[in-house]
């Protein structure tokens, strides 16, 4: 077995395109980019400039839209430079930071749903006390804890990755992730996997709490008319971003590690894109249109 310990760049194998297609993908793509762009950044700022929307919920939505900007920063720039290249190649440490912008966004992403899922327990199941417990110290704190475990737990990932032995360097994907790295190890990476599992279970446990607060909430919606258009106008969105991140990321954990290569080319690349397309440029939107507020502000600026 050949020793490449000492790799110093990847090669991204999944970017398999004709030359004619190029400049349409390119521009596809970067109109893409650019549509994500306007649509979290015209919610973020809508919400940092309205004193009425510095409400809990909507300091959550705010995260949710600037942590879209930080995934997709790890992505887009390179792509977009691939599509034009025709080397499509990544260095060591590059591919090692986009693994880690790309899924610690990921994982914030469920845990900034699960802040939101509290956030909506409590304003639902417990009006009364609602000022109470979400208080400023309370919303500094869910949006730490959003923030400090994906980026903890993606840290030791991608620090136990840069430690193994390399016997490869091409990865089957449009852009660097964990696993396909750990997956050109020379040796064992019993502890790599491990861990991986934990995190896996850490935020399997986080989808299972938000199950079971809109379990709680729609048991508590079902009493009024009121509660229940309550929480079709502000725990609707909030489902529909969670099935679209849940979907996306497993069928894209299940190709990248159990991938087979009787699927083609293209199927895995749309399958490793969907959750990094398809909820930066949702949430915005569903958020954005579904919220009275948020859409009657929006609404106001451009017209």
């Amino acid at each position: 077995m050949k020793n490449v310990s000492r790799v110093s760049a990847f090669r991204l194998a999944g970017l398999t395109f004709t030359l004619e297609y190029r400049y349409i993908l390119f521009s596809l793509t970067l109109l893409c980019y650019l549509f994500i762009l306007l649509t979290n950044i015209t919610v973020i700022c809508v919400i940092i400039m309205n004193e009425n929307l510095h409400e809990p919920m909507y300091i959550f939505l705010c995260n949710l839209c600037i942590n879209a900007l930080f995934g997709t920063v790890g992505f887009y720039p390179k792509f977009l430079y691939d599509l034009l290249s025709d080397h499509h190649v990544i260095s060591y440490l590059g591919c090692l930071v986009q693994a880690f912008l790309i899924y610690s966004s990921a994982l914030c992403e469920f845990s900034t749903l699960t802040v939101m899922a509290v956030d909506r327990y409590v304003a639902i199941c417990r009006p009364l006390e609602y000022h109470g417990i979400m208080t400023n110290n309370t919303v500094i704190k869910c949006m730490v804890f959003s923030w400090f475990s994906p980026l903890l737990c993606m840290l030791v990932l991608v620090v136990l990755s840069s430690t193994l032995t390399l016997c490869g360097t091409n990865i089957d994907k449009l852009y660097c992730d964990n696993w396909s790295v750990v997956k050109l190890s020379c040796y064992p990476t019993t502890v790599n996997n491990v861990f991986g599992y934990i995190v896996i279970i850490v935020y399997f446990i986080h989808s299972l709490f938000i199950m079971c607060s809109y379990i709680k909430l729609v048991g508590a919606s079902i009493k009024s008319k009121e509660e229940r258009n309550r929480f079709m106008q502000t725990c609707m969105p909030h489902l529909l971003s969670l099935l679209n991140v849940s979907v996306a990321l497993l069928f894209d954990g299940m190709f990248t590690r159990y991938g087979t290569k009787n699927f083609s080319q293209d199927l895995q690349n749309f399958l490793a894109l969907e959750f990094l397309v398809i909820p930066s440029i949702l949430n915005p939107l569903i958020y954005g249109l579904k919220l009275t507020k948020i859409r009657n502000r929006v609404f106001k600026s451009f017209l």
